[in-house]
């Protein structure tokens, strides 16, 4: 038998070589990942774009305007 691993949904402990839902330990698991994804609750951090910075630097505030 394999080492046991942790399942990032659920946290219980299962057998790789039991389940076909890797990294997951059921398809449930693995549908809540992705329902997760899906409503944006999961996110890759984005550098600042430059040209952002410089184009915010340029606009004159809507009170002023």
């Amino acid at each position: 038998m394999m080492a046991t691993l942790r399942c990032p949904i659920c946290g219980k402990q299962f057998d790789p070589e039991t389940t076909d839902a890797m990294p997951f330990c059921s398809r449930r698991c693995k549908l809540i990942d992705l329902r997760r994804w899906l409503d944006e609750e999961y996110g890759l951090p984005m550098p600042r774009d430059a040209d952002e910075d410089e184009e915010d630097e340029w606009k004159v505030p809507e009170d002023e305007e």
